[in-house]
């Protein structure tokens, strides 16, 4: 059997003697396997919090059930099982299983696993799944040296991802497997797990602990949609308070002492570059652009208790201040760049004031993108009619020859007018009549409306026909 396999995975789970004695892999005390190790599921059955994916009648549980699983890309957040409904899937169609770390094995690693599954099915006639952990971590030439086993069905695959897979494996690879996205699970998908580690004597805490249904759903809400987090924090409990014989078992405030005692705070999970950064970032900026400043606060929050970089945040909100704030109100990108001085002045964790303060501002200023629009429309444009030429009265007569070929010629000096408006056309030929700029008619942006329609020339100007 190579060192790979996990053909025993499940022996662990036979074991049926007494607490800690005679059962190493059970109670608190045991030292050779977690609690969150020991009370994996071992049969769809257990498996608690996807019944969109597992229920009576889904794809998956049928494909499970009839054995024909087709290679798995399983994504979700940390904590929904991931490994262990790979474990289960393998167990259940009675497959040789093969586990890796993308983060660890390389295409060497890859063509063993795939020899072995080769002499498996020669030896035994079973198929091999191949279990790889991480799988965006792959990079183009591992997921190259795996694709052609996928596709013959020397292996069949199942990858576990936290981050977007359409983000991260090559289109090759993706269209030979099925994605199933897991959820995070539901406070009280989590709660059934906690009262199942209470409960069982075998694998969990039973007769040694005992926490009130309070301090059982003040866990499962805490944990952030991670069983294993929860289970952790469970077992630390157990660990910290030693047996207690309540009936009415341990309350919420005892719960948290414990915690706190026994554990450091946990930090907030986020990924700097993975799928969850990318979705706060950008519920941050909406939240700021629909005029949410609750939102913005909640989701900045995020990022700093998360560890993001806050230079990263304040260029987010000089970018905002102009592309959604704009001249509705000129002042939020002095505010921001104010901001961005400040924290660089004053550092962390002082710096979150000045942040806040910019949201805030940002969001309850009005707001338009009538510049951004502009600037886009201007690009789009050059790019269409690519460089049209300047107007001969705008050019720059430097030399003599230039003046002769009518460089300059008819220019009209603002400064000349009373109004400082030259009355003439500076657009290229071809685009007289254009308009990028069109101000909305809200805060500041107001005036500008009024204003240019002032300050445009008066007489007509109208684009040639093509």
């Amino acid at each position: 059997m190579s060192p790979s396999s996990n053909d025993d995975l499940f022996d662990f789970a036979e074991k049926s003697d007494g607490f800690q004695t005679q059962n190493p892999d059970s109670g608190p005390g045991s030292v050779s396997r977690p609690l969150a190790f020991r009370m994996r599921p071992r049969t769809l059955d257990e498996f608690i919090g996807q019944e969109r994916v597992l229920g009576p009648g889904k794809p998956l549980r049928q494909w499970v059930e009839t054995d024909r699983v087709p290679s798995l890309v399983l994504w979700g957040p940390p904590g929904v099982g991931k490994t262990t409904l790979a474990q289960i899937v393998a167990h259940q169609t009675q497959s040789h299983f093969e586990s890796m770390s993308a983060v660890l094995s390389g295409v060497k690693d890859i063509k063993e696993a795939v020899e072995r599954a080769k002499q498996t099915r020669r030896m035994s006639q079973r198929r091999t799944i191949l279990f790889v952990d991480e799988i965006h971590r792959f990079n183009k030439s591992q997921q190259d040296a795996l694709l052609p086993h996928v596709e013959d069905g020397t292996v069949t695959l199942i990858g576990a991802t936290t981050e977007n897979p359409s983000f991260e494996l090559n289109s090759a690879l993706l269209s030979r497997a099925r994605v199933i996205r897991l959820d995070r699970l539901t406070p009280e998908a989590l709660a059934s797990v906690l009262k199942r580690a209470l409960s069982d004597v075998q694998r969990g805490l039973g007769g040694f602990l005992k926490l009130s249904d309070q301090a059982v759903d003040w866990l499962a809400s805490t944990s952030e949609g991670d069983a294993r987090r929860a289970l952790t924090a469970l077992e630390s409990v157990a660990l910290f308070s030693g047996s207690q014989a309540s009936e009415e078992g341990m309350s919420v405030e005892e719960v948290k002492l414990a915690l706190e005692s026994a554990l450091e705070r946990q930090p907030i999970p986020y990924d700097k570059s993975g799928e969850e950064h990318y979705n706060v970032v950008s519920a941050f900026i909406k939240s700021i652009r629909d005029s949410d400043p609750h939102a913005g606060l909640y989701y900045l929050a995020r990022m700093l208790e998360g560890g993001e970089d806050p230079m990263f945040i304040v260029r987010r909100l000089v970018i905002l201040a102009s592309e959604d704030v704009g001249n509705a109100d000129p002042r939020g990108l002095m505010v921001a760049i104010a901001a961005k001085e400040a924290v660089e002045f004053i550092g962390m964790p002082e710096g979150r004031i000045n942040l806040a303060q910019a949201v805030t501002y940002l969001a309850l200023a009005p707001k338009s993108n009538a510049s951004y629009m502009g600037i886009n429309a201007a690009i789009s444009e050059v790019h269409a009619s690519g460089a049209l030429p300047v107007p001969m009265h705008l050019r720059n007569a430097v030399t003599n020859l230039m003046k002769k070929e009518g460089y300059g010629q008819n220019y009209q000096y603002a400064h000349s007018d009373s109004k400082q408006r030259a009355r003439q056309t500076h657009l290229p030929e071809e685009l007289v009549g254009r308009r990028f700029y069109e101000p909305k008619d809200i805060g500041a942006e107001k005036a500008f409306r009024e204003k240019l329609a002032i300050l445009n020339p008066d007489f007509e100007e109208k684009a040639p026909k093509k």
